[in-house]
Order: structure tokens, then sequence, then C-alpha cells
């Protein structure tokens, strides 16, 4: 386990997560509508589903609203994000698991895998071993779908991307010091890779179908589906 890994942290306390993150992400309501419209037409019904990087329980919040769900496993390594998650869904059929993403212990067990702005806090190596783990805790046909930052492809694009971010802030009344705080994370803080790496990364931990499904601003939308089952001999990195 990586020292990155096991220092992954949030820009937001927990206790203000919910209101900073709307301040600083284009769209972030759409990021789980999009999600929901995704698994309506893929799968739908009776599912067992992990969310990673589970936060206060947003991901939870729009599953339990659209779908049959017969477990739901919140996952994070925040101990004050799992309380939060914990005390809002306590009467649901939902499991807490206060964990590092990097040693998720599921093997064939999960018909939906999300996260959302998780991975990019990871360097390379970790974020293929998380990967791995998300493929790994699928069942067959089964899906990972993320949400998270993505670096364009040329420093022009980069730094127009970035400056477009820092006036979406500020007119939504975040303070110039801290846009400018935010916006200096980049690429220090997480570590966003381009369009091209996000399906190369999926298809290295073996997802066949490996697809950008909706992109704004600096945010990307990816999904990929299992198709053969994993072995436990299949080396991880």
């Amino acid at each position: 386990m990586s020292g990155q890994a096991n220092n992954i942290r949030s820009a937001f306390d927990p206790a203000e997560y919910d209101k900073k993150i709307v301040q600083t992400l284009p769209y972030y309501q759409d990021f789980y509508r999009e999600i929901i419209n995704l698994l309506k037409v893929y799968k739908n019904d009776d599912l067992s589903w992990m969310d990673v990087g589970c936060g206060t329980g947003k991901m939870a919040e729009a599953a339990f609203s659209g779908f049959d769900i017969k477990r739901f496993v919140f996952a994070d390594s925040s101990p004050q994000m799992i309380e939060i998650a914990k005390e809002r869904f306590r009467e649901t059929k939902s499991e807490f698991n206060l964990c590092n993403i990097l040693d998720l212990p599921y093997i064939n067990e999960f018909d939906v895998v999300t996260s959302v702005m998780v991975n990019h806090y990871l360097r390379k190596e970790d974020k293929i071993r998380a990967m791995q783990n998300y493929y790994a805790a699928l069942k067959i046909d089964g899906i990972y779908i993320g949400f998270e930052n993505f670096l364009p492809f040329s420093e022009e694009g980069k730094l127009l991307g970035l400056e477009k971010w820092k006036t979406f802030q500020l007119h939504r009344g975040k303070t110039r010091e801290e846009c400018e705080e935010h916006i200096n994370r980049f690429g220090v803080s997480y570590f966003p890779i381009t369009l091209s790496e996000h399906l190369e990364l999926l298809k290295s931990a073996g997802f066949e179908a490996a697809e950008v499904f909706w992109v704004s601003n600096l945010q990307a939308g990816v999904y990929g589906i299992k198709r053969k089952e994993w072995q436990q001999s299949w080396k991880r990195i």
C-alpha cells in the first residue's frame, strides 16, 4: 500500500463537503443523474452495488431512489464520511466498510461498482491497482462507472480549462483565494489523466467494453463492462 494511497484526502471537511462540492464542480448533480440514466438501460433491478469513496452518501441517495437494491456497500477511507453515511442509511440494506481502495476484499460480488471523484487522487501505479480491484469485485456482466477530473491533451487546453473552472467557482460564491487554492491543486494534490489514458486504464484492468459517456469542462464519466470472471491467479500490481 503506497503512502499516496494512504493519504487520499478530499479538499473539503466532511461536515461541509456537500455544500462545497456544488460550488466547485460544474454539473456535479448531473454526475449522479447520468450514472442512474446509464444503469436504467443496462442493469436496473435487484442490484448489488458498491460505491467506492462514498463520502456522505450522494450516490446511495440516487441509487435507492431509482432502483431495487438488494445490497449496497459504502466504502471510504474517511471515518467521518463513513459515520455520516451510516447515520443517513442505517435503515437500508447497507454495509459500511472503512477501508483503503487499494485493499478492497471483494471478488465477483457486485453488479455495479461506482466511484465519483476518487481515482484522480492516485498516482499511476495505484490507479491501475484500484481499477483491478473494481474489476475483481464485479460479477460477470457487471459494470464499473466512474466520474473524474481529466487532463486535456494540450497545455493550452489545460490552462484554458482551469481558467474557465476558476470562473465557475467565483460565480458560485467562492472567494478568489479559495478558487486559486483549488486550481493550484491540479496535478499537485490530485493527478488527472487524459481521456485516452482513462480508456487504457479500464482495458488494462480487464474491461472488455471501455467507454467515455459524458464530458464537460474538465470532468468526464467513463464505464467498463466485465465479461470474464476474475481469477485469483491473475497478477495484480
